[in-house]
């Protein structure tokens, strides 16, 4: 199963702000429908809270150390080996980690594939992507954006796959 992890991430590494995604990209937003449709996006509790509900076409698995903790229409496991281990259970070819900062840095030494928007703006935040060397991931394709009709920023999404 490959692992992958599906993020935007602006150039001061950013991705976070008081529990909401500090800009809207309506391009990035329909890349990431069309590349997690139909597969397992594991998210933590707190991203899963940010989004409100399970997101259509998709098997939501939130991990959170909170044992009773519960969602309709999502599945709850306790650690990142056990999300996976539902997703592989299930036959699914990929599994999308979609954040936040905790579960991306639990998952980044067993991510194989990123797609990795590149928001072109130093944003404010206090929720950052786990550093990473871009040396050990080959670029696949990039993609790039203007800003304007929905999008706040210009980006680039980019497929990376580890080497």
């Amino acid at each position: 199963m490959i692992v992958s992890m599906i993020v935007a991430v602006s150039q001061n590494g950013a991705i976070g702000k008081d529990g909401g995604v500090p800009w809207h990209l309506t391009d990035d937003l329909k890349n990431f429908k069309r590349v997690t449709m139909g597969h397992h996006l594991i998210v933590g509790r707190v991203t899963y809270e940010t989004i409100g509900r399970p997101l259509r076409g998709r098997r939501m698995v939130i991990i959170t150390r909170d044992a009773d903790y519960q969602a309709e229409g999502c599945e709850v496991v306790n650690s990142l080996e056990a999300a996976l281990a539902l997703a592989e259970g299930r036959g699914d070819e990929v599994a999308f980690v979609a954040g936040g900062a905790q579960i991306y840095n639990l998952a980044m030494p067993q991510a194989t594939r990123i797609y990795y928007t590149e928001v072109q703006a130093e944003v404010d935040a206090d929720t950052f992507f786990p550093a990473f060397d871009p040396d050990q991931w080959e670029k696949i394709e990039a993609v790039a954006y203007s800003a304007g009709d929905g999008n706040d920023h210009d980006f680039v999404i980019k497929l990376l796959d580890k080497k």
